[in-house]
């Protein structure tokens, strides 16, 4: 139960990180040599400084993003282990176009001695809509 527990967090922290653009958290979630893959668009990332780079990168594209995640499998095996979790996301691009989508995550987890990372995270929409979205982002204050 507490591996479990563990990966449950780890998928958290991806959503948390991406979403509150902590570029560096963002990149520690994975193993050394961890990939992160988004066959729709064509984009793959090896090792932590690529996958760094690039969640910067893909993040500076959106005026702004909500993901979504929902639990879903994970299947133990030692130090080893495969999930998927369920994502529902939506966002306007800087350039204007807007994207809904579900989609889900086909993942690798590997223990370490920082705790589960992931290996390998591949990115599957399920479905996508590009119909414009009619509300806008609304800037908050936290104090």
């Amino acid at each position: 139960m507490v591996d479990r527990f563990e990966i449950e967090a780890l998928r958290g922290e991806f959503t948390d990180a991406g979403t509150m653009r902590d570029y560096d958290r963002f990149a520690a979630l994975f193993t050394q040599d961890g990939a992160w893959r988004m066959p729709h668009i064509g984009v793959e990332f090896g090792g932590r400084e690529e996958i760094r780079a690039g969640i910067e990168r893909l993040q500076g594209l959106w005026e702004y993003f909500v993901q979504n995640v929902h639990p879903g499998t994970i299947q133990l095996d030692g130090d080893t282990a495969l999930g998927r979790a369920y994502v529902a996301e939506f966002g306007r691009l800087r350039d204007g176009r807007s994207h809904l989508n579900h989609a889900v995550y086909h993942d690798r987890y590997r223990r370490t001695p920082d705790g589960w990372r992931f290996a390998e995270r591949v990115y599957q929409v399920r479905y996508a809509d590009s119909t414009p979205l009619a509300g806008s982002a609304v800037e908050e204050r936290h104090g």
